[in-house]
């Protein structure tokens, strides 16, 4: 049997596999832009932008746990990153209550004021690379993503 080339969607499903691929396509694209740009400007990984971004919505600080289910990451993933960024001085890991078993983590003063700039820098690229994107049409289509994932987070999905 000699493999061909896929035959383009048709069919009921054709329009919603053509908006996944879309979609993945986009976010693959500007991901991978976001991520070299944190690298030459910063010397940083998007996982750990995504670490200081979720531990500065939460100023009093996060329980490891938490941080971890948060970014949909395991506990090992997150750990390697908080270790490297107290090292840096830019997060602080307190023992929550005396448990030796659960951590609380904060962004540090410096950590919070490294994190601004890096965040203001992000939100430009963001803007630049979704630049065609009108103002009205990217609350469209966050309201439409926004409901298409309330419609399906949290449920068993069917084989």
């Amino acid at each position: 049997m000699v493999a061909g080339p896929l035959p383009a969607p048709s069919g009921p499903g054709k329009d919603r596999l053509r908006l996944w691929i879309r979609l993945l396509r986009a976010s693959r694209t500007i991901e991978t832009e976001l991520r070299e740009r944190l690298r030459q400007e910063f010397n940083t990984t998007l996982p750990r932008f995504d670490v200081m971004a979720a531990l500065y919505r939460a100023p009093e600080g996060m329980l490891m746990s938490d941080l971890s289910r948060f970014l949909l990451v395991s506990n090992g993933n997150v750990t390697g990153i908080i270790d490297r960024l107290v090292s840096e001085g830019l997060v602080m890991r307190a023992r929550r209550n005396g448990d030796r078993r659960t951590s609380m983590v904060r962004l540090t003063e410096e950590g919070s004021k490294t994190f601004g700039v890096i965040a203001a820098a992000h939100e430009k690229w963001v803007g630049e690379l979704l630049g065609n994107v009108s103002e009205d049409e990217a609350r469209r289509l966050t309201g439409m993503l926004t409901s298409f994932r309330s419609n399906w987070e949290g449920r068993e999905w069917q084989r």
